[in-house]
C-alpha cells in the first residue's frame, strides 16, 4: 500500500488510541495474502497464506507491540518486560528501541530459544536473562515482577497487544473483500488466535465483513494442553515459538474455536517439518518451524475430507515467523552443497546439461 504509516494509523478506529498516544511504529502491518497454488491443488479450496514473517522483526508480534509500546508510553512507564520464546523479545526490544525512552527486560528458557530471534533481542540492547525453566515458569516470574513493580507486561495477555494483533483479520478481510470460510493458525500462547476472532467479529459487526470464518488452530503434539484437556508440564516440540504448555490466553482461545465452528487440534513435528519443507520449495515462502502448524494441519484435515465439501471457499493460513528467525533447523533440514572445481564441465555435468 502507498504510503503505509504503520497500522495503528490505518486503523486508527478500531484501536484503543487518542491523539495523546505516542505512536510508536516501524511501520508494522500490510503484510502480504499470498496464493499458494500448491496447497490450492493439495486441500481443494484456494488456500491463501497471510505471511507475517515480513513485518520488521520478522513476525506477528509486532502488530500487538507497536500497541502495547505506544500505550506504555502514553501511561509513563520506563521499563517494559516480557517472557520468550524468541519472537516477543525481538519485538519488544526493537520498539522499545525506537521509543527512545524504555528499557527492556526479558526472560527467555535456557537452552530453549532460536539464534535468530536472541540476536535480535540483544542487538537491539534488551536486557536477556535466560532462566533454568520453561517458557511458563518465566511468564509466571514476568507477573510477578509486573504485578509488585513499576514495570509494564508486554506479553499477550497485555489487552494491547491483541488490539494490534486484530488488525491481521481487517487486512484479510480488506484483500479479500470479505472474510474467508477458513482461517488456520498456530496456537501457542494462544493470543494471535484470540485476537484474529476479535477482529473479524468487529469488521462483521460494522458491515465490512458479511461473514464469520471457522476458526482452525493448530498446537504441536508436544504442546497441546488445550487439545489434551489438561497443562503440559514439559513441552517438547521442534516449533520453539509455540512450545508451551500452558497458553496464557487459553480460555479465550476456546472460546473463539467454539464461536466460529472451528477446531484446536494438533501436528506432530514430523508433520510440522514436512509443512515446512514444502511451503519453501512449492510456494517460495520460508517461514519458522512453528509458522508451519497452520499448513500442516489443513494439510491434515484434507486428509480426513474435512473440506470435501467447501471446494469453493477461501483458507487464509496466518504463517507467524520468517524462516531466518531459525536458521539452524532449515540448516538441518537441507542437502549440503556439491563441492566441485572450478571448471565447466564439471558444473555442466552436475547440472545434467
Amino acid at each position: 500500500m502507498v504510503n503505509w504509516k504503520g497500522l495503528i494509523h490505518y486503523y486508527r478506529e478500531f484501536l484503543p488510541v487518542t491523539e495523546k498516544t505516542p505512536v510508536v511504529t516501524l511501520l508494522e502491518g500490510n503484510t502480504p495474502l499470498v496464493l499458494s497454488q500448491d496447497l490450492t491443488n493439495a486441500v481443494g479450496p484456494k488456500v491463501y497464506l497471510k505471511y507475517e514473517g515480513l513485518n520488521p522483526t520478522g513476525s506477528f508480534k509486532d502488530r500487538g507491540m507497536t500497541m502495547a509500546i505506544s500505550k506504555a508510553l502514553e501511561g509513563g512507564s520506563k521499563m517494559v518486560m516480557c517472557a520468550s520464546t524468541g519472537n516477543t523479545s525481538a519485538s519488544a526490544a526493537a520498539y522499545s528501541a525506537q521509543s527512545g525512552q524504555l528499557k527492556c527486560v526479558v526472560l527467555i528458557p535456557e537452552g530453549n530459544i532460536a539464534l535468530g530471534k536472541l540476536a535480535q533481542a540483544m542487538i537491539h540492547q534488551a536486557q536477556v536473562i535466560a532462566i533454568k525453566g520453561n517458557f511458563d515458569e518465566a511468564l509466571t516470574l514476568v507477573k510477578d515482577i509486573t504485578d509488585h513493580y513499576p514495570v509494564e507486561l508486554v506479553n499477550s495477555i497485555n489487552p494491547y497487544r491483541i488490539e494490534g494483533q486484530k488488525t491481521g483479520s481487517f487486512e484479510v478481510c480488506d484483500y479479500l473483500e470479505d472474510a474467508p470460510e477458513f482461517h488456520a493458525i498456530p496456537v501457542g500462547n494462544a493470543g494471535n488466535i484470540t485476537a484474529y476472532w476479535k477482529g473479524y467479529k468487529e469488521y462483521k459487526d460494522i458491515g465490512r465483513s458479511t461473514q464469520l470464518p471457522k476458526m482452525l488452530g493448530f498446537q504441536a503434539a508436544g504442546a497441546a494442553p488445550i487439545v489434551l484437556g489438561h497443562v503440559v508440564e514439559s513441552p517438547e516440540t521442534i516449533a520453539t515459538a509455540i512450545r508451551i504448555g500452558n497458553p496464557a490466553s487459553w480460555k479465550m482461545a476456546e472460546a473463539a474455536r467454539d464461536e466460529s465452528g472451528g477446531l484446536i487440534d494438533s501436528v506432530t513435528d514430523d508433520e510440522i517439518l514436512e509443512a515446512y519443507k514444502r511451503l519453501a520449495s512449492k510456494t517460495g515462502v520460508f517461514v519458522e518451524p512453528a509458522s508451519a502448524a497452520s499448513v500442516a494441519g489443513i494439510l491434515k484435515l484434507s486428509q480426513k475430507d474435512y473440506f470435501a465439501n467447501h471446494k469453493n471457499a477461501r483458507i487464509v493460513c496466518t504463517v507467524t515467523g520468517h524462516g531466518l528467525k531459525d536458521p539452524n533447523i532449515a540448516i538441518k533440514n537441507v542437502t549440503k552443497p556439491v563441492i566441485l572445481d572450478a571448471d565447466i564441465k564439471s558444473v555442466l555435468k552436475e547440472i545434467g546439461l
